[in-house]
């Protein structure tokens, strides 16, 4: 039993390392493979790299040798090439052969350390092959490429001259120019003919430039010089010369406008314009253009100038008119006060601070005018300044003015409220003295049996009331405060007695009605008689409204109607 366990075991270790070895061997030999695939094609671009096409290109370049420049350009090419042959492809070679052998001893580090190596360098000496390839077929291929790029210059050379002849009458002076440009261009391509028939290919890359150059700056020339040529010989000058003439009339007409300073640019824009048609005639275009719209725009802002300051001075004439003649008013209000400063505090009682605002006032109003005085000198004398700077400073003069104008607004309405209270108070007074001047008339005309005492007390105060009034009027300076308070407190306590004498006038006469109604009753009912005594009593003692009362109460029990009864015969007998 023991013994088959350890052969069991033995079998399954055996086995295990079989296991293992096959796929270290495995992973060795795909290993293997892999590095050889690789180095099997980094041997393929060693074997392009020297079956480049440099000796059949330089074969044809030998053929052409017809100037010192080009043979010293091949013999520097076969040099170069002779190095890839015999150094630098050799080199490759061995370190082909030595990776190989790396690999053939499993130094699987070392191997892929000279694999990297073997890629640097086979890059390197492909570009070299790459770059030289180029540089010869450069020549080699020039006559082909560059007729090619001729062909498509002589296209577009053939568009801009017969754009050109189509508008030869918008180039003005500088058709001519344009006309012999073009010959200079024409000269050009038969130049590369010349180079091209004899074989100097170097000079072809060059001659090929100077020809792309100079289309490019013709077609330039053909877009611009019609736009030159109209703007500064014919559409500027005109504008300058409509400026001039506007500039004189407003000038005449008393215009300031040396602000604009139009005379000296006008004088500038001549001598830009006169170097813009000198630079054309060269064909010197860059920024010309520009400078010539730059110039354009400015004299069509002119126009817009001229137009706001015609504006602005109707405006500013206008403004002025009305200035001046609200500054006059406030000044001549202003100066009565000031006349009448005196007399309006003695008579009225004026705060210090109510003094002060109106000396306030009397100082701004005296800058302001001031600073208008100062812009009417510049305004006569031909000033300099703008009418749209005038206006603005008079709209600030303006502005300071209808400030001074709303507190002298406040301070007269305040001086024009305690005149108005003084004329109301002593209307009033008059009213209230009529009042209760009607009041005790009234109190005459009925001869009451008895009048209470606490009339003659409301008659009291009403009557010191007005003689409190008239000291108020009679004292300097007057409190208009404490004079309002008089006048109301006056009229409360006349009206008060006014109602007072109507309603006991009313209750006597009607109380007297009703008892000399109830007398014919008096010895009808019983106990009636004793009780209209009473009533009687009460009228003679002033208590007129108890006797009514008694006696309506009493002739209810016999008349239930009885109270609008004798309502209406005291309405008859009033």
């Amino acid at each position: 039993m023991e013994n088959n366990l350890t052969l069991m075991i033995a079998t399954i270790v055996v086995a295990t390392l079989v296991f293992i070895v096959s796929v270290i061997y495995f992973l060795r030999s795909s290993k293997t493979k892999r590095i050889k695939k690789i180095l099997e094609n980094l041997e393929i671009e060693k074997n392009k790299i020297d079956s480049s096409p440099i000796v059949p290109e330089l074969a044809k370049v030998e053929a052409i040798l017809n100037n010192e420049k080009l043979k010293v350009m091949y013999k520097e090419w076969t040099e170069r090439l002779q190095n890839i042959k015999d150094n630098q492809i050799p080199k490759l070679t061995d370190m082909i052969l030595d990776t190989e052998y790396s690999l053939s001893q499993k130094n699987y580090k070392n191997t892929l350390c000279k694999l990297a190596k073997l890629e640097m360098e086979i890059y390197k000496v492909r570009t070299n092959s790459d770059f030289l390839l180029g540089e010869i077929q450069e020549i080699t291929s020039s006559e082909e490429r560059s007729r090619e790029i001729i062909t498509e210059f002589k296209v577009k050379f053939r568009a801009l001259h017969e754009k050109f002849q189509s508008t030869k009458s918008e180039y003005g002076p500088m058709a001519e120019v344009i006309q012999k440009q073009f010959q200079v261009i024409s000269k050009r391509f038969e130049d590369f003919e010349t180079i091209m028939d004899n074989n100097e290919y170097t000079e072809v890359n060059e001659i090929i430039k100077i020809i792309n150059d100079l289309l490019k700056h013709m077609e330039i020339a053909v877009e611009e010089v019609p736009s030159i040529v109209l703007l500064a010989y014919s559409v500027i000058p005109k504008r300058i010369h409509e400026v001039q003439e506007i500039y004189n009339q407003m000038v005449k007409a008393g215009y300031p406008l040396d602000y604009l300073n139009v005379e000296y640019n006008i004088d500038e824009a001549n001598k830009k314009i006169g170097d813009i048609i000198v630079r054309t005639k060269n064909l010197n275009l860059e920024e010309s253009l520009f400078e010539l719209k730059v110039l354009l725009d400015y004299f069509e802002s002119l126009f817009n100038d001229f137009e706001k300051e015609k504006v602005a001075r109707a405006s500013y004439e206008d403004n002025n008119a009305a200035f001046r003649k609200k500054l006059t008013k406030i000044s001549s209000v202003v100066e009565d006060i000031f006349s009448q400063l005196d007399d309006i505090k003695n008579v009225y009682d004026l705060s210090d601070e109510d003094v002060e605002v109106l000396k306030k006032l009397h100082e701004e109003l005296v800058e302001v005018s001031n600073n208008y005085k100062i812009l009417m000198d510049h305004t006569s004398n031909n000033t300099s300044f703008a009418y749209t700077k005038l206006i603005k400073e008079l709209e600030s003069l303006g502005l300071s003015l209808a400030k001074i104008e709303d507190r002298l607004d406040n301070s007269l309405d305040a001086i024009g409220s305690m005149r108005e209270d003084e004329v109301r108070a002593r209307q009033q007074l008059e009213e209230i003295k009529v009042i209760l001047k009607d009041s005790r008339l009234k109190m005459r005309e009925y001869n009451l049996p008895h009048i209470p005492q606490s009339y003659y007390v409301e008659l009291k105060e009403a009557m010191s009331a007005i003689r409190e009034i008239v000291k108020e009027l009679d004292r300097k300076p007057i409190t208009i405060s404490v004079l309002n308070t008089r006048v109301d407190t006056a009229r409360d306590l006349v009206l008060k007695l006014y109602t007072k004498t109507r309603e006991l006038l009313k209750s006597a006469q009607f109380a007297e009605i009703a008892l000399v109604y109830s007398n014919r009753y008096r010895s009808s009912y019983d106990g009636l008689s004793n009780k209209l005594n009473v009533s009687e009593q009460l009228f003679f003692k002033g208590e007129y409204q108890k006797s009514l009362e008694l006696t309506i109460n009493l002739l209810k029990k016999i008349e239930p109607n009885i109270y609008e009864k004798l309502l209406y015969l005291y309405g008859e007998r009033q």
